[in-house]
């Protein structure tokens, strides 16, 4: 039996909320895309039931947002500008 991936979803959303607030999508916007692509999917996944998807692509949204967060605090910090 499959468990509920509540903390998954949970740190993903919040990694992707940070990823959001950092501004990532104008500075770091393919990694922002793919938080964001498997975000919906997790969601989606979670919504039909299909858990260990939902986990997966969770953990993937997690990684990628904060790839991206940290690309744009990066790019802010040192002036770079967007692109």
């Amino acid at each position: 039996m499959t468990t509920r991936p509540k903390e998954e979803m949970g740190l993903a959303a919040v990694a992707f909320l940070a990823a959001k607030d950092a501004r990532a999508a104008v500075f770091a916007p393919a990694l922002y895309r793919k938080a964001e692509t498997y975000y919906l999917k997790a969601k989606s996944a979670y919504r039909r039931k299909y858990f260990n998807k939902a986990k997966d692509y969770a953990l993937l949204t997690k990684k990628y947002a904060e790839q991206a967060e940290y690309m744009a605090k990066r790019k802010e910090a040192l002036g770079e500008d967007a692109p």
